[in-house]
């Protein structure tokens, strides 16, 4: 065999491995290329199914519901335990009702000063254009308090008048009543202290004095139908209302507020009228 034709031979065999080498880069190249392809797909695949099916049912995702601003989110259904002071009150204790600077709503004449009992309870009604709300006042808890409501009470200071304001925020759920404005400021004319104590704390089913600041009860209370742990203790509690009445007022809850004061702070959208407020015999 000449040199010639051995070297032919030789670039032959080089030419064959070249084209054996490069085809089976090419191979393993769509070899590679499937792979990822595979790996793309199945990616969508499942993508795709979680997309339809929502994860690992079938059921599509549920839409969250939101309460509207001016409605209660949520309403607690639990009576708030019945409130007792922690040390109790004399026997007797001395109430004392002010003149104010600001003439009355409505005229009546001042309790009568003096000692009165801290013990016993009274029974109120509230006949109003949502139904008959029941009240029971408690002695125990601020005779001063009781004795003003009923003196009230008896005078009609109460009838023919709207419960004005109601909120339903978390931490702050009442309907405040007591005013023969309407408005949230007008008053009896006079004032008296409060009687309140440290570990007072507000919830459903209470019934407690509103004021302008310390020492400055009036005519105004407010029955709290819902959540009150917003609330510090510096309003007078003295009774309580019944569960029958507070669903009556979960239903105006539920139709919400025409904002004032704040989206969840204003006028009931369903009035509460107070008809008459009749004490028991």
């Amino acid at each position: 065999m000449s040199k010639k034709t051995h070297e032919q031979q030789l670039a032959a065999r080089k030419a064959k491995r070249q084209a054996e080498r490069e085809a089976e880069r090419r191979r393993q190249r769509r070899n590679l290329a499937i792979t990822v392809a595979s790996v793309v797909t199945v990616v969508v695949v499942v993508v795709g199914a979680f997309v339809v099916f929502g994860g690992s049912d079938n059921k599509p995702a549920a839409t969250p519901s939101v309460a509207p601003e001016n409605k209660p989110s949520s309403v607690p259904t639990a009576m708030f335990p019945v409130p007792k002071r922690p040390t109790p009150l004399p026997a007797e204790v001395n109430c004392a009702y002010k003149k104010s600077t600001e003439p009355a709503a409505r005229k009546v004449n001042l309790p009568a000063d003096g000692k009165t009992k801290a013990s016993g309870t009274s029974k109120v009604s509230l006949d109003t254009s949502i139904g008959d709300l029941q009240l029971t006042l408690d002695s125990s808890l601020a005779p001063c308090a009781v004795k003003n409501f009923l003196s009230l009470v008896g005078q009609k200071y109460y009838d023919n008048t709207k419960c004005h304001r109601l909120t339903v925020g978390e931490g702050l759920q009442v309907l405040q009543c007591g005013d023969p404005t309407g408005t949230g400021s007008g008053g009896p004319g006079y004032t008296f202290a409060d009687e309140v104590y440290p570990t007072l704390k507000y919830g459903r089913g209470m019934l407690a004095m509103a004021n302008a600041g310390p020492n400055t009860n009036g005519s105004q209370f407010f029955i709290v139908y819902g959540d009150a742990s917003g609330l510090t203790a510096q309003y007078t509690v003295f009774g309580t209302i019944d569960e029958p009445s507070l669903k009556l007022i979960d239903k105006v809850a539920e139709a919400g507020v025409t904002p004032q004061q704040s989206p969840q702070d204003g006028t009931p959208i369903t009035p509460v009228d107070i008809k008459s407020a009749t004490a028991a015999a």
